[in-house]
């Protein structure tokens, strides 16, 4: 078994690192960061977040404080057997990133979902992505972004599920490993967590599972990178959930340069037209 993890740790080692230098020259770890800024200057996105913001306080003040009160301790006791002095550092990043996904996964279920599709669909119309936009969302003549949000045509974000949960879960035990464990998980959870930020748009592209698959193989590198940077904003406790909203945005502004290309990624028109034959 000792054998086996430290053959995994090197292997995704080795991957995050080729990942990495992909990311990096891609930029796309950008794209969060932008999207906190345009989310702050434009007031009018604010809308469904401010609808839902009390209960988004207090699940992750709830959740974040039940944690560290009852899974603390008995962790950190654990974690001193494998990291040492460490253990009470690798025990807070364990306990922030499960409140984290507690929170996420609660929250989400319940309301969250259906505020971050409009947060990311107004982003459009603010970008003048009306054509892409209809292909999903019945649209209203409105100076503002998210009053001209008519009715969704193409079912929106599908809920999170019990595969995706349990994909969560069993990342977090990465976060046991000292020092290269938080990274691993954050990897881990970035390669992920980028091509779902941009489902919506694959949605609105009205692509198949098949294209959908080629597009985010063709740009690995470049998800991968977003959805670290995504997911390190996540991350933060209690405040995770407002990073769920300004991620939204930062994949629609994402998805507006894409189009801004003629709604391509270098290669992508052909990559869609080779999945359309092999279908």
């Amino acid at each position: 078994m000792a054998t086996q993890l430290k053959n995994f740790v090197l292997d995704e080692a080795t991957r995050v690192r080729h990942l990495t230098i992909g990311a990096a020259r891609s930029g796309t770890y950008f794209y969060p960061i932008r999207g906190i800024f345009y989310y702050i200057s434009h007031r009018s996105l604010w809308k469904p977040l401010t609808s839902h913001l009390a209960a988004i306080i207090s699940t992750g003040v709830g959740v974040t404080t039940f944690m560290f009160f009852f899974t603390y301790l008995p962790q950190a006791a654990v974690l001193t057997l494998v990291n040492g002095p460490l253990a009470a550092l690798t025990t807070i990043l364990l306990v922030l990133s499960e409140s984290s996904t507690i929170s996420n996964i609660v929250a989400r279920a319940m309301w969250v979902e259906e505020a971050v599709v409009d947060t990311f669909d107004g982003t459009l119309v603010t970008k003048e992505q009306t054509a892409l936009l209809s292909h999903g969302r019945a649209l209203k003549p409105s100076r503002d972004p998210i009053g001209a949000l008519g009715a969704v045509l193409s079912k929106p974000f599908k809920k999170l599920s019990p595969t995706s949960l349990m994909r969560s879960l069993i990342y977090l035990p990465l976060n046991l490993l000292p020092v290269v464990g938080p990274l691993l998980y954050l990897v881990a959870q970035g390669r992920k967590r980028g091509p779902e930020l941009h489902a919506r748009y694959f949605q609105l592209k009205e692509w198949s599972p098949k294209e959908r698959r080629r597009f985010v193989e063709a740009n690995e590198a470049a998800y991968a990178g977003f959805g670290f940077a995504a997911t390190l904003l996540e991350i933060v406790p209690v405040v995770g959930l407002f990073f769920s909203f300004t991620n939204a945005v930062g994949a629609a502004l994402w998805a507006t340069d894409l189009e801004a290309k003629e709604g391509t990624a270098p290669g992508l028109r052909a990559q869609a037209e080779a999945a359309k034959k092999a279908e």
